[in-house]
């Protein structure tokens, strides 16, 4: 009978371990509960108001609306049009422009939730780069020569040489001015499942 018993107490602690390793090893994806919005979707927002590397500081806050449905497994849904807050992580100026965005919290039917969230586009802003895997935004210009360089066409008597140079264009110089305007929309992805309240 003990024999019996201390083969039974090795099996279900042999159980026991075999799931607790399941549990913690990140190769077995958790499954996403009914009412969320899964990791990884990704959705489209639009700006409320415009946004200037030349005249944004670290930590502001900014506005977007919710340019699509959310919808839960269950149906649950965040609609379109639904406001979001966010922030400011980070801003360079000058030479080497660059904009990072943080999402905070998300208006629904129930009140406002977390948001983890990455811009990982902007449609339609061909003078915007491709976020990088941080969600760093950046202007999308040539590479950086010098400024000898740019003022030539004004000295030349090119009418448009200065002002062209100054917009970091024609000269080749890098663009340093990053602006997204009112109404611009970005692309973001999911970086966690976003829970959709039902009461």
């Amino acid at each position: 009978m003990n024999q019996f018993s201390s083969w039974m107490g090795m099996l279900c602690l042999t159980a026991a371990m075999s799931l607790l390793a399941q549990a913690n090893d990140p190769a077995v994806a958790p499954t996403t509960r009914p009412n969320a919005v899964p990791e990884g979707t990704t959705f489209l927002v639009r700006l409320e108001e415009k946004l200037d590397n030349a005249e944004l500081h670290r930590g502001q806050h900014f506005k977007v609306k919710l340019d699509e449905d959310l919808i839960s497994a269950n149906g649950n849904m965040i609609p379109r049009g639904k406001n979001i807050k966010g922030h400011v992580s980070s801003v360079e100026h000058g030479r080497h422009a660059r904009l990072l965005l943080s999402f905070d919290e998300i208006e629904t039917k129930h009140g406002w939730i977390a948001l983890i969230a990455t811009v990982i586009g902007v449609p339609g802003e061909h003078g915007v780069k491709v976020p990088n895997s941080e969600g760093e935004i950046e202007p999308k210009g040539p590479s950086a020569k010098p400024i000898e360089d740019a003022t030539a066409g004004a000295a030349s008597g090119d009418s448009d040489g200065g002002e062209l140079a100054g917009a970091g264009t024609k000269a080749g110089q890098r663009a340093d001015r990053l602006r997204l305007e009112k109404g611009a929309t970005l692309e973001v992805r999911l970086d966690r499942a976003l829970q959709i309240p039902s009461h």
